[in-house]
């Protein structure tokens, strides 16, 4: 591992490491997304062509009920009960989470609160890639279903035998998703937020992706909601004399199955510091701090995605965590855990971004209405103070809005 200084030029580039977007990508993300806008399923099937090599018409793009049929006969079947074992887990964790409206009175008629309630209908895109993404479908699904969203869309590229991985297919059926496309990439990114004939616009888009989907992601907030700019995957580990050297190496290790997985290790103990100086198979950075308040600190400036406490008394440490995705307590909480099977959903902020994003959540996919309920009694009291700001910002028809209220108590 390579070991890096806090406070030097290194360091400061890990702590700002999104910083830069690339000119060629933004301006390329730009035109597929108004090509789409312009043309819609033909911009759709031209770019699947190019991007996939899969040669689809319109009616293609939409997954039929005989495809997500056929894709039962395709898996292990002792797979399905695993796959309803892991829906359970992410239940039990997400209804716990869920908003409760509200609403308050005060004295002299004044009620003010807050209603909720779910976005109506929500992209969801599952990357493509060498392996079926699973975990991405449930990780995704299961948090919007508990909160209430009635029209999910599911979006994942196509195979080279036109259709979608059949896990991808049984696990989305298992969540009673219906609507689901072979569409991938920001042509993907741009049908669901602008719309096109076959396929309806949706109001929120989640999931992670590529570099060109999280690019079209972030060209199209503003047109649709989406839960973050996620970028590679990332692990932070805070270690001292009490972890545990072999445990600590192969969660650093997981990440390298990534592409361009980060891995970080900081550690005050001179013991593991050595164990991974010099140990080459590990891509990742370690930091050498003075003592655990310190590893916090630093853990607080990189904003991991993922962030293991290997010490003694991890919770003593969580408390002073400011940023971070994920926290994971103890020797026997590997990331792994996060990302399969103990409920909360693996879709988290990267690149620092952990400093102001939170992990999708259930919170995610509900919105909240402002509720203001005043008595006549209650305006009146009021309405010197209302005075006061109105003419403040010469805002006229503002306090007449009041004032008219006023005039006809009287």
């Amino acid at each position: 591992m390579r070991s890096i200084k806090i406070g030097s030029a290194n360091f400061e580039k890990l702590v700002n490491r999104d910083d830069a977007r690339k000119r060629r990508l933004v301006d390329k993300v730009a035109g597929i997304i108004e090509n789409v806008r312009s043309h819609g399923d033909k911009a759709v099937i031209t770019y699947t062509k190019r991007f996939d090599r899969i040669e689809l018409s319109r009616k293609d793009l939409r997954v039929s009920e005989a495809e997500i049929s056929g894709a039962y006969q395709d898996i292990k079947p002792e797979l399905v009960n695993t796959l309803k074992r892991i829906i359970k887990n992410m239940n039990k964790f997400y209804r716990n989470q869920l908003p409760k409206s509200w609403t308050i009175k005060h004295e002299s008629g004044i009620e003010v609160g807050e209603k909720f309630e779910p976005i109506r209908r929500v992209g969801i895109y599952v990357p493509g890639g060498t392996a079926p993404l699973v975990s991405s479908v449930y990780m995704t699904v299961i948090p919007a279903v508990i909160a209430g969203v009635k029209e999910i869309v599911l979006m994942s590229p196509p195979n080279q035998h036109k259709s979608i991985d059949p896990h991808i297919l049984v696990m989305a059926n298992l969540l009673n998703v219906k609507e689901i496309y072979k569409i991938g990439g920001a042509q993907a990114i741009a049908a669901m937020a602008l719309g096109t004939k076959t396929i309806p616009k949706v109001d929120k888009i989640v999931g992670p992706g590529n570099e060109y989907v999280t690019e079209a992601k972030r060209q199209v907030f503003g047109y649709v909601d989406i839960d973050m700019l996620a970028g590679p995957s990332e692990i932070l580990i805070i270690a001292n004399q009490h972890a545990n050297i072999d445990f600590i190496k192969k969660d650093l290790l997981s990440q390298s199955e990534h592409h361009k997985g980060l891995a970080l290790l900081v550690t005050p103990s001179k013991k593991i510091f050595n164990a991974f100086h010099k140990d080459g198979s590990i891509k990742g950075y370690l930091i050498k701090v003075k003592n655990l308040d310190q590893a916090v600190e630093v853990a607080n400036l990189v904003a991991p995605e993922h962030l293991e406490i290997m010490v003694k008394s991890p919770g003593r440490l969580m408390k002073n965590i400011k940023n971070a995705g994920a926290i994971f307590l103890g020797d026997y909480s590997p990331v792994t855990l996060g990302d399969y099977v103990a409920g909360p959903s693996h879709v988290l902020p990267t690149g620092g971004t952990a400093r102001f994003f939170s992990g999708l959540n259930l919170r995610s996919f509900v919105k909240s209405s402002h509720i203001i309920s005043y008595s006549k009694k209650a305006l009146s009291q009021s309405a010197e103070l209302v005075k006061d700001l109105t003419d403040l910002e010469r805002l006229k028809c503002h306090w007449e809005s009041v004032a008219v209220r006023n005039e006809d108590e009287k």
